[in-house]
């Protein structure tokens, strides 16, 4: 299922940030720090499982339901 990462990725911005512009640009970088570029992925890109699980991980520590 291509676009599962943007799907995680969009997902944990909006919770994370609930409209705050501030902090999409923070969360951004959190992602970020943890190995993975946001806007690298589209909804057409390969989901690759490694990235899933730091996401998933990420989403864990953030206190977010993927």
């Amino acid at each position: 299922m291509a676009g599962k990462i943007k799907k995680m990725i969009d997902k944990i911005v909006e919770e994370r940030s609930k409209g705050n512009k501030a902090l999409v640009g923070l969360t951004k970088a959190k992602i970020a720090m943890k190995g993975i570029i946001p806007d690298q992925f589209t909804e057409t890109s390969a989901d690759d499982p490694v990235v899933i699980e730091k996401l998933t991980n990420l989403a864990k520590d953030l206190n977010i339901n993927l």
